[in-house]
């Protein structure tokens, strides 16, 4: 009788999943193939960063900047595109790409906001070096070398997050399944090259002290005015602003906490450049899995399709089913991508059984904590009538960063044998 039970039970159980996976298969297939697309980009990422050292080296402090560097790339232009889809689903905007008055907005505020997080990560990244002893770079230079590539990452993320956005709506894709992901790639993607011509712009304008504070100067000044222009520009951009900005100031300083952790266990990374390829990939796949949650759970509740409970139930459970399968699928994928370029470029690995080991289970701690922290910020915030679109995918992604790091690091050093 009670074998009898457990095939109906089991009988029950496969049926559920089968009758789930039918249900959100385009949802997968959807969330898989960008996490695939940004896996691709955090590799290439990974790669650069592994072969960073000359820079880590001439740049003393440089590594405690590159995971807020990052984060708010996905942190301000995740929260844009998320912003966007939520615009396209209510019909707020137009499916058909064109110019408005709530996109210039969108537009205005994610522009002033990098530049504004740029200087405030500077700032936080000399403050840790000077609080945790690490030898660095002056602070002006760590203003200019985050200002620098702000701007460039500006000029090329904003016309991609919105190329994505309104593409996805025209190929009848859901934007929350598709644009953060490839965003984030794109994000991480371009970061690193960025941080790179900055330092290469600094150099060039390190022959004389007056012209780096000249240019320190002008753009403390034009940031300020841009910021008080948007602000004042219309209710949208102020509430945009307003909400946005202490939340990615809380962001970019646990950007730097990220690094600070990078940068204590800089010695170790550098003699296993496999591990220093898998950071960016797998902050990456768990800024983009939780992005994910993130937009759909915004989009949910705006909706109506996800109610803001204490106990979350219904499509919120769904959403949560739907992150562990891709995270299932994703992260041993990513420990096998990082041991295989090690192999390709011929520098140190630690073995395809450890990494994928390494990374399988630091991603499945991840993403349990991170699963519930996404909905409660989501539900408290809506109840606050704060939208979650400006809210969420930062808060989530920061502390993503942050516990990433230290997790990937701590659950490595364990599984090598590092920690006895």
């Amino acid at each position: 009788m009670k074998d009898q039970q457990k095939k109906i039970r089991s009988s029950l159980s496969t049926q559920v999943f089968s009758e789930f996976y039918t249900e959100n298969k385009s949802v997968i297939k959807e969330g898989l193939i960008a996490l695939l697309i940004c896996a691709i980009g955090d590799l290439i990422a990974g790669i650069i960063l592994g072969n960073m050292t000359f820079f880590i080296e001439t740049f003393p402090g440089l590594l405690v900047i590159v995971p807020g560097a990052i984060g708010m790339r996905g942190n301000i232009f995740g929260s844009f595109a998320s912003r966007l889809s939520t615009n396209l689903h209510i019909g707020l905007i137009s499916p058909k790409f064109e110019f408005s008055e709530q996109l210039n907005y969108n537009i205005y505020c994610s522009f002033v906001l990098t530049l504004v997080l740029s200087i405030f990560l500077g700032i936080v990244g000399k403050i840790f070096c000077i609080i945790l002893n690490y030898p660095s770079i002056g602070l002006i230079d760590f203003i200019l070398i985050c200002s620098f590539s702000g701007i460039i990452s500006n000029l090329v993320m904003l016309p991609i997050t919105m190329f994505i956005s309104f593409k996805s709506i025209e190929h009848g894709w859901d934007p929350d399944n598709i644009t953060s992901p490839i965003i984030a790639a794109f994000g991480d993607l371009l970061t690193l090259p960025a941080i790179i011509a900055s330092t290469y712009i600094l150099t060039f304008i390190s022959f004389s002290f007056i012209i780096k504070d000249i240019v320190l100067i002008i753009i403390l000044v034009s940031v300020i005015i841009a910021f008080i222009y948007c602000y004042r520009l219309s209710y949208e951009t102020k509430t945009i602003l307003k909400q946005s900005t202490p939340i990615l100031l809380l962001c970019s300083f646990l950007g730097g906490s990220a690094g600070g952790i990078l940068n204590s266990s800089v010695e170790t990374l550098l003699t296993n450049p496999s591990l220093l390829t898998l950071i960016p990939l797998f902050s990456g796949e768990c800024g983009s899995l939780i992005s994910i949650l993130g937009a759909r759970l915004s989009s949910g509740l705006h909706s109506g399709l996800v109610e803001p409970l204490r106990k979350p139930k219904g499509e919120a459970i769904s959403n949560f089913a739907l992150t562990y399968i891709l995270a299932i699928i994703i992260f041993p994928v990513i420990g096998l991508l990082a041991e295989s370029s090690s192999l390709v470029l011929g520098t140190i690995g630690v073995g395809f059984d450890k990494i994928v080991e390494i990374s399988t289970s630091s991603g499945l701690i991840l993403v349990t904590v991170m699963i519930f922290l996404s909905y409660y910020i989501s539900t408290i915030s809506y109840n606050h009538n704060l939208d979650p679109d400006n809210i969420v995918i930062p808060i989530s992604t920061s502390v993503t960063d942050s516990i990433s790091s230290l997790i990937l690091i701590s659950i490595s050093l364990l599984l090598l044998g590092a920690l006895i």
